[in-house]
């Protein structure tokens, strides 16, 4: 095990790394949809089980006697011309992909290539090396590969499928907020919870004892509040249907999905994933704005947000010439029920105005 063997060990895992570096910057160009023949995912899963298996034999070599250089180097150049291969066809599977897709597929190519890195950079440093424990960590290393290459499976084959899982995040995101509100509570009202001959009132409170918890961050709502809350739980409740109807109606679309549109409806479902996205930031605003004191101008405006962003994931859906009933039944309960939390609003606004004013004149 000479010390010239190793330096060719190095000098050919680093020209291997360089030219995985190099088509890797070809990877973050899209390919245009017509100069590329499409590669299908599954073709993409094959190849990723060869990664494996190639790591496996890499991993087999340190498990008894050490290998001699002439092995690991050919097992690295190996495993390396899988690799090129598998950033090849990865690439090819990027035809006609969306944003929203291309962002899945080149993720989880990057993780297989960052963990065959890790393994190759170790596979080399084992060679001449008497550190024991690090021979012992080669399964762990492999292993890693392994469930690179085992979670290609779950990437998805289709921008329909893509997008529609983009939009189910944008969902559970909302549900978070649903749950955050049904957390929030009415202030007691009963006189003699104040009162308590045992319970300093907050204003005697000790400086010591003002330790700061979860309970003390003002989350419980007057009347007034709890009706806003409750107004925008429904308003929540019925733009998740919205979500909901929606996801149902573009996954019954995957056969609209061709290369001959010119990438014309992927380009429409993407506006529509923007489209929830948005909504999704304006319902995030609206739960932070819940917790007193509540502020009612950027409830509103968000809602008006929210309107206008319904009306044209409708018209974008509608452009697709084809009839959803469920979907369209919950974006006109949607418009319901923002109409009516805006005019609540807007009543509950007049009344705060009114009562200030009657405070006013009374001070005069």
């Amino acid at each position: 095990m000479g010390k010239a063997e190793k330096e060719q060990l190095n000098r050919a895992l680093t020209a291997h790394l360089n030219t995985i570096h190099e088509t890797l910057q070809v990877l973050d160009q899209s390919p245009p949809s017509n100069s590329m023949e499409k590669v299908t995912w599954s073709q993409v899963i094959q190849i990723g089980e060869q990664v494996s298996k190639q790591a496996t034999i890499a991993g087999m070599l340190w498990n008894g006697e050490s290998p001699q250089a002439k092995e690991v180097e050919e097992n690295v150049n190996s495993y390396f011309n899988v690799l090129q291969g598998f950033l090849l066809l990865s690439h090819g599977s990027t035809v006609g992909a969306g944003p929203t897709l291309s962002s899945s597929i080149h993720e989880s190519v990057k993780h297989v290539v960052d963990c065959s890195f890790r393994l190759m950079k170790e596979h080399v440093s084992l060679y001449g090396s008497h550190n024991k424990e690090k021979k012992l960590s080669m399964p762990q290393i492999v292993g890693a590969v392994w469930e690179a290459c085992s979670a290609l499976k779950k990437v998805p084959p289709t921008n329909v499928t893509a997008i529609g899982r983009a939009m189910t995040q944008v969902a559970v995101s909302m549900k978070d907020v649903l749950r955050e509100i049904n957390e929030l509570k009415p202030a007691s009202s009963n006189p003699g919870d104040e009162t308590s001959d045992n319970t300093p009132s907050k204003a005697e409170s000790k400086p010591e004892d003002d330790d700061i918890s979860d309970d003390d961050l003002g989350s419980d709502l007057s009347p007034e509040e709890m009706k806003v809350a409750q107004l925008a739980h429904g308003v929540l409740s019925e733009t998740l249907l919205v979500i909901k109807e929606l996801i149902r109606t573009i996954t019954g679309m995957l056969k609209l999905e061709t290369p001959d549109d010119n990438g014309k409806f992927v380009g429409s479902l993407e506006k529509l994933l923007k489209m929830c996205q948005c909504v999704g930031a304006e319902i995030d605003e609206i739960g932070a704005c819940l917790y007193p004191p509540q502020e009612i101008d950027a409830i509103k405006l968000a809602l008006e947000k929210m309107s206008s962003r319904i009306n044209e994931i409708q018209q974008e859906v509608e452009s697709f010439r084809t009839s959803s009933e469920p979907f369209l039944e919950a974006c006109s309960g949607l418009r319901t029920v923002l109409k009516e939390m805006e005019a609540q609003l807007n009543s509950l606004s007049a009344t705060e105005l009114t009562t200030k004013m009657q405070n006013v004149a009374v001070i005069n």
